[in-house]
């Protein structure tokens, strides 16, 4: 049996790779700091380390240095992960046999991938292709799940909703589970007592505040014939799940009255109450490696930026400069229309706020219209009302301001993956 030391100074890290690499048949050892697993690299000489960079009580600069010093420890190979390294501290570590250095948040198949090849032991992960995202806003906890289920996923799902509630300080969340864009079958039975079984146990969300939004008769069938599952509400409609979390009825009706007042109405997207980065990364090395490419795209395709902040059309320019995209910048809705070519885009960057014409006029006059075009809503309105009613009049996704490049970045990649990928 290979022994495996971990040093890491999060016990929500350090807890899901002892169990995950004992469900492997390692034996695995944890530290707490620098000066703790100096401590037990001296005394159990594992056949592996896995380090954090950034280690409190003595460095992992001096921890590396220590061990070399060491007969009985210098050959030992190491894994190091950090969320911030510059080129000079990776050419210092590497003379200490480092042999895999990981960015964090960690891609989970990227790291058993490198302990395999480092001990040369097989491991076999789940390769089921499965997204699964998880995120907080105000008191609700929203966890999508689509294409497939995957094990390993599902086991690192219990450890990101622990990390979300710790971070936003939740007691009593509420919770929906979005599998809008998932198959399933009686194959997946077990995944996906799994699933469920895992966010109700994470989170000790009360079933009246636990819903799914789903089109999957599967996923109906097995929740209802479930006792255990038994009080979880299923739906195949967006605004009837979170009516049933929010406790009334959303706003219907037209979105164009409730505008000039949004700004005053709308609560502004939840962030953590701890300022502290995220240690779970829930996407696969592998997943990243395969998106979209948007440097493929051509010179043909075109995007449209609708937006009276010159800041965020700098940034949207930004995002694709490594791209042949034609791009074209709009003001305002106005703008945007009567440019005939406008209306031929294949992908639109749209601000709700604008002056002379607003986003939600755009988007009721390309409704009347009967044009669809991908759109990504941009905008500081994160009030989930307004969410639904964005997604109502057919945008393709939405994303909060302020933006970063990579969210940019991420969502075009989604989007135009399935036209052109």
């Amino acid at each position: 049996m290979k022994k495996v030391l971990v040093i890491d100074e999060s016990q929500l890290f350090r807890d899901y790779l002892k169990k995950k690499l004992e469900d492997y048949g390692f034996e695995v050892d944890v530290a707490v700091s620098g000066l703790d697993g100096g401590s037990k690299l001296r005394g159990s000489l594992p056949d592996l380390l896995i380090t954090d960079y950034n280690l409190s009580r003595k460095s992992a600069v001096d921890l590396l240095k220590e061990k070399h010093q060491d007969p009985n420890a210098r050959d030992i190979p190491v894994i190091m992960a950090s969320a911030k390294v510059d080129r000079d501290a990776l050419m210092e570590v590497a003379r200490y046999n480092v042999r895999k250095f990981l960015t964090k948040p960690i891609r989970v198949d990227a790291l058993l991938k490198a302990v395999s090849e480092t001990l040369s032991v097989p491991v076999s992960i789940d390769t089921t292709p499965c997204i699964v995202e998880a995120h907080v806003n105000e008191d609700i906890m929203f966890i999508e799940v689509a294409q497939g289920l995957n094990r390993e996923k599902v086991d690192l799902l219990r450890y990101k909703i622990h990390e979300l509630l710790d971070l936003y300080e939740l007691k009593n969340p509420k919770v929906l589970v979005l599998m809008t864009s998932i198959e399933v079958s009686t194959a997946d039975s077990i995944k996906l007592s799994a699933l469920f079984s895992t966010i109700l146990e994470a989170t000790g969300a009360m079933k009246r505040y636990f819903k799914v939004l789903t089109r999957s008769a599967y996923v109906r069938e097995f929740l209802e014939s479930r006792g255990d599952y038994s009080g979880i509400e299923v739906s195949g409609n967006l605004e009837d799940a979170m009516d049933g979390l929010l406790g009334r009825k959303i706003v219907s009706g037209p979105i164009l009255a409730q505008v000039s007042d949004a700004r005053e109405d709308v609560v502004a997207r939840s962030a953590p109450k701890k300022q502290r980065g995220e240690a779970i990364n829930m996407r696969f090395q592998e997943e990243h490696r395969s998106s979209f490419e948007l440097s493929s795209l051509g010179d043909s395709v075109r995007l449209s930026i609708v937006d009276d902040d010159e800041v965020i059309q700098e940034l949207i320019r930004s995002s694709f400069a490594d791209t042949r995209v034609q791009i074209h910048a709009y003001g305002n809705g106005r703008e945007f229309l009567d440019d005939d070519g406008a209306l031929d885009s294949d992908l639109v960057f749209l601000d709700l706020m604008m002056p002379e014409m607003n986003g939600f006029q755009v988007l009721e006059t390309l409704k009347a219209r009967e044009l669809r075009l991908p759109i990504i809503v941009l905008s500081a309105l994160s009030k989930r009302e307004t969410v639904v009613q964005a997604l109502k009049m057919g945008v393709s996704s939405y994303i909060i301001k302020p933006l970063k490049p990579a969210d940019v970045r991420n969502k075009a990649s989604e989007i135009l993956g399935l036209n052109f990928g």
